[in-house]
């Protein structure tokens, strides 16, 4: 499938949802591209797992912000392949460093940078451990298998839309409960 008909396909999956992130963080190593840069030269040409470059081409259209979260200790390298790709621009933030935080410290900095909130963040990753950390952290995170793709995509913006409804749901029962009569100190003076 090529970029432009993914990118259709992705702007259509996009279409179904009312409310979609205000920014999803994409980790690179077996998630955007099928290898680990460290294990490979600034000089060779690197490519992404088919769905990507659409997948992002339509993020951008739709005006969705995207950022990089990588663990990776080779970032010179991982620079160098994002912009081979001609993709590095279209990143707000970019924090690839080695850590082993699994990726706590990556996101702290993106919300810093971004003042993005983490619960207004969609994440994929190819890593459990680094799905159950930054989920913990209030971000809706998806597992992906075999890089990101469309099946991806619609499962982390389902995903998200469910987080969002807890969200707004556990609101609206706080400002019923706050609002009735003795829930307050002040009503029990």
């Amino acid at each position: 499938m090529g970029d432009e008909k993914v990118k259709n396909e992705a702007m259509e999956i996009m279409g179904l949802f009312q409310v979609l992130p205000r920014l999803i963080v994409f980790d690179l190593d077996y998630t955007i591209w099928p290898f680990y840069c460290e294990c490979r030269s600034k000089r060779e040409m690197p490519s992404l797992y088919s769905h990507a470059r659409g997948i992002l081409y339509a993020l951008k259209d739709k005006g969705v912000d995207v950022a990089v979260a990588s663990r990776s200790p080779t970032a010179d390298i991982a620079n160098t392949y994002l912009d081979k790709l001609g993709i590095k621009s279209m990143f707000v933030a970019k924090e690839i460093f080695s850590s082993w935080t699994h990726k706590t410290d990556h996101f702290q900095r993106i919300n810093q940078r971004t003042g993005v909130p983490y619960n207004a963040m969609l994440f994929f990753d190819d890593e459990d451990r680094n799905i159950k950390a930054v989920s913990k952290m209030g971000v809706t995170s998806i597992l992906v298998r075999n890089g990101v793709n469309l099946a991806a995509l619609r499962e982390g913006l389902s995903k998200f839309s469910q987080n969002l409804a807890k969200i707004d749901r556990n609101k609206q029962k706080w400002l019923k409960f706050s609002q009735k009569p003795g829930s307050s100190e002040r009503d029990k003076e």
